[in-house]
């Protein structure tokens, strides 16, 4: 018996703004940082990085780079990419939800 895999990519899921969101609030939840810098790239090439590239004033090989789990964005790449994005981030109160 043959097993067959297929390559899965969380950007192909990525199409509403409810889903981007539910998205990257479990990323955040997460709080490690690799995993909060993939899941925004994860967005960022659901919405078309070349889109994202022109709009934040970064190149996209920056992005790529910057939001890979190995990446290291500054913390003005995410504000820029979240901004991008039409997305905020929101401080909230531990154990307020």
């Amino acid at each position: 018996m043959t097993v067959r895999t297929s390559t899965w990519d969380p950007a192909d899921r990525l199409k509403s703004p409810e889903r981007i969101a539910g998205y990257l609030e479990a990323a955040f939840e997460d709080g490690d940082p690799a995993l909060i810098a993939a899941a925004l790239g994860d967005v960022a090439r659901a919405r078309g990085m070349t889109a994202l590239a022109n709009e934040t004033g970064l190149s996209r090989e920056s992005l790529y780079r910057s939001l890979s789990a190995d990446g290291r964005p500054e913390f003005a790449t995410i504000l820029k990419v979240m901004r991008a994005l039409d997305l905020r981030m929101q401080p909230v109160p531990v154990g307020a939800e």
